[in-house]
């Protein structure tokens, strides 16, 4: 006998490349519904703010870094203070977020490059972006859609494994990745799309076990079942706003 798992995978195995497009959007539609406020989770009010913060989200939590950048950016708050900081002060200011060593020196690096190439400011386009120290897609598909609201994927890990999960691709590589999964949507949607994706594998698809079984996606996901499926033990499961003590 199939398990729940099996079965959903079998479900959407013979899926055509129409029928893959039809069901991402349609999955699409339901996360809009089901995350109207979702955005980007980390505080910023330039541009500079979010790439610098967005550095620093690396191997940590958005919390974390929102704990971090206030103290941070009170002290140098734009590319022309933060090329000339002290780099133990900056790595005391960041501690916290993990690897601090390593995001002192490349914050302050980049700093100076947009100081020397960019007078201080934060270019507005995907190749100038990614030239930058410690800048990859990634991180410059985060500033172009939140800061300048040019649309791009941000394929994190949550991002990575949702759409795996859900059959919009079978790549590991981001890149890849990236346009596999840009292919099945409109452009101007992938700033948000990429916010609600986040936002549900923060909140119910969980890495090490899902909860399946409160999932508004059940019905139109091939990885249903590798989860926890009985509803009240699912609806336990989840995070943030969505917690039941929240």
């Amino acid at each position: 006998m199939l398990t729940v798992a099996e079965k959903s995978a079998r479900k959407f195995a013979k899926e055509t490349s129409l029928g893959k497009t039809r069901r991402a959007r349609k999955i699409h539609r339901i996360l809009a519904e089901v995350y109207p406020n979702a955005k980007c989770e980390l505080d910023f009010e330039t541009p500079f703010q979010l790439l610098i913060a967005t550095v620093l989200s690396a191997q940590t939590t958005d919390i974390r870094v929102n704990a971090v950048t206030p103290g941070l950016f009170s002290v140098f708050p734009d590319a022309h203070g933060l090329a000339v900081a002290n780099l133990i002060e900056v790595e005391e200011l960041i501690h916290s977020t993990g690897f601090y060593r390593a995001k002192a020196r490349n914050i302050v690096k980049l700093a100076n490059e947009l100081v020397d190439t960019y007078d201080g400011e934060v270019p507005n386009s995907l190749d100038r972006l990614v030239k930058l120290a410690g800048v990859g897609r990634k991180t410059a598909n985060v500033v172009l859609g939140n800061a300048f609201d040019t649309p791009g994927l941000t394929v994190d890990t949550h991002m990575g494994r949702l759409a795996r999960r859900l059959g919009w691709t079978e790549e590991d590589d981001p890149v890849k990745a990236e346009h596999e999964i840009a292919a099945l949507f409109p452009k101007k949607d992938l700033t948000l799309l990429s916010h609600r994706v986040i936002f549900h594998g923060r909140r119910i698809c969980h890495s090490r076990r899902p909860a399946c079984g409160a999932c508004p996606l059940m019905a139109l996901c091939p990885s249903f079942g590798v989860g926890e499926l009985d509803p009240e033990k699912a609806r336990a499961m989840l995070r943030f706003e969505m917690a039941p003590q929240a």
